[in-house]
């Protein structure tokens, strides 16, 4: 994709999927702002990268901090929304509800909120991108809650790239892929869970975070897409 010099606003791009987003787009031309709760971290996160990269620190899930965020914006043309929780996951029968909830407000809501809020900024013809899961389209036990939150938002796409044409909406809903979102996991346990899960997908292997800001890109950059989820897993939804 070439840049096309045009301003994208990542929302969560300190590390993760954001950050891959963030360095992907900057050098390919785009001026990007980069927003996240840690200052320190999110300075840090992008200090060595080219491109034109501008930081704000500010907690994504704070509906007056989103505006006041976008009322110094000026005009974007695109927006990911990349913000994630980490809530959610477990058996249904000994689901944590109110775990549930904390993972509803720490990635539906923010998702949402930051989309509506960027409406009065982002120019006609631009895009919106969510950043969803997989675990929205597959039937895998232990994750009912995390589907039902990441399925929210996805349910959402169709509608809104009608509501909001010309302009378009997108989401990508990524696999299991190698981010900051398993570091609870020991990094024993995670490496083996990674080894394990990866042998089990037709591609042989866990993603990786720029593989999906490559998808990201795409749909930035394809101005025929819309309403549209593009699944990055490795192949995991055909199992």
């Amino acid at each position: 994709m070439n840049g096309d010099g045009g301003k994208v606003v990542v929302l969560g791009g300190s590390s993760g999927i954001g950050l891959a987003t963030v360095k992907r787009l900057a050098r390919t031309g785009f001026q990007v702002i980069a927003t996240g709760r840690d200052s320190e971290k999110l300075r840090a996160a992008v200090a060595d990268l080219d491109g034109a990269i501008h930081t704000e620190a500010f907690d994504g899930a704070d509906r007056g901090a989103l505006d006041r965020f976008f009322n110094t914006t000026g005009t974007i043309d695109h927006l990911v929304i990349a913000l994630s929780g980490g809530e959610g996951a477990g058996l249904f029968n000994e689901l944590d509800l109110a775990a549930l909830r904390r993972g509803f407000e720490a990635k539906f809501w923010p998702h949402v909120q930051a989309a509506q809020a960027a409406l009065p900024v982002l120019r006609q013809g631009g895009s919106i991108t969510f950043v969803t899961a997989i675990s929205a389209q597959i039937a895998n036990p232990g994750t009912s809650g995390l589907a039902a939150i990441n399925a929210a938002i996805e349910a959402m796409v169709p509608i809104l790239a009608r509501e909001l044409a010309p302009s378009r909406v997108n989401a990508v809903s990524p696999g299991v892929v190698e981010t900051p979102w398993w570091s609870a996991m020991p990094e024993a346990a995670r490496r083996a869970f990674f080894e394990q899960h990866g042998s089990e997908l037709p591609v042989g292997r866990i993603g990786q975070p720029d593989e999906v800001a490559q998808a990201i890109a795409f749909l930035i950059g394809n101005g025929y897409t819309t309403g549209s989820i593009m699944q990055c897993d490795g192949g995991l939804h055909l199992l």
